[in-house]
């Protein structure tokens, strides 16, 4: 189920023995775009501090709620290395923070969380499969990306924030179509399957939805997402009214409309599976 990313914001996050404080901002991954780490807020329980979550952390939500439970202590989070969420999160950063609550790191496989497709998968112990051999190939896996980090190759972290991002331009092929209001991101993944785009006077004030994987390129320092789609195709879409009535079919029908493959097709080929859902 996809839901709103904005909607999150203001939820509660619930440690195994009592609140923490709620959800500020999150840091996606601008490579795979997935949502990395949950800025939180804690000022009515730690003064004056915003600790970084991981979707890894993160149990069964309570959606109606507005709750996401976690499986970690209010004491884990207090000890827990201090990053300043004010400033771009390095991937020193996040080896201390990874390895602080043992979780391997998500760099370096072929899955959007390492080895695996879904964070819950690496809490649960999910995707080991291969048994010993792949027990050992997993730790080499994370060797390896300890060790790019620690001789300096690491370079941009490729973590933005989601607050930043909003406004930004989105230009097509042939001309700007309007500014992304909000994403869309899969329960299960923590994947940013849709940026929504409102296009103001161009289209009457229309919302409608455009796949990260279709960027060409991003402008930081300009504000400006560049994609590779016309505004023809754009207008010829169906408009996006609400997370809620973005289903299977109606994603299908997004992609056959710009002549794209699925990314659900695709992700079950790279697992050798088509799911079951797929249209």
């Amino acid at each position: 189920m996809l839901h709103s990313v904005h909607d999150l914001e203001g939820y509660a996050i619930r440690a195994n023995d009592g609140d923490i404080g709620s959800i500020h901002d999150f840091y996606f991954d601008d490579e795979a775009w997935v949502i990395r780490y949950l800025v939180v807020d804690t000022s009515t329980w730690l003064p004056n501090r915003k600790v970084l979550i991981s979707p890894i952390s993160i149990g069964r939500p309570t959606w109606l709620g507005m709750v996401l439970p976690m499986s970690i202590t209010k004491e884990q989070i207090r000890n827990s290395p201090c990053i300043d969420t004010a400033k771009p999160v390095s991937r020193q950063d996040e080896l201390g923070y990874l390895g602080y609550y043992g979780y391997p790191y998500y760099w370096g496989g072929a899955g959007l969380w390492g080895a695996r497709t879904a964070p819950y998968m690496v809490r649960s112990g999910m995707g080991y499969g291969g048994g010993e051999a792949e027990y050992h190939r997993l730790n080499e896996q994370d060797a390896l990306a300890t060790n790019e980090v620690t001789k300096g190759q690491h370079g941009d972290p490729h973590l933005r924030s989601y607050n930043e991002v909003i406004g930004y331009r989105i230009a097509a092929t042939d001309g700007d179509i309007g500014h992304v209001k909000g994403m869309l991101m899969d329960e299960n993944t923590w994947a940013i399957r849709y940026l929504v785009v409102e296009t103001g006077h161009w289209w009457d004030g229309h919302e409608v939805l455009i796949v990260p994987q279709w960027i060409r390129n991003v402008s930081w320092a300009e504000q400006i997402v560049s994609v590779n789609i016309s505004r023809h195709a754009v207008r010829a879409s169906a408009p996006y009214s609400q997370p809620t009535n973005v289903d299977r079919a109606h994603e299908a029908d997004i992609y056959r409309h710009y002549g794209r493959t699925g990314y659900w097709v695709e992700e079950g080929s790279r697992q050798g599976n088509v799911p079951r859902d797929s249209p």
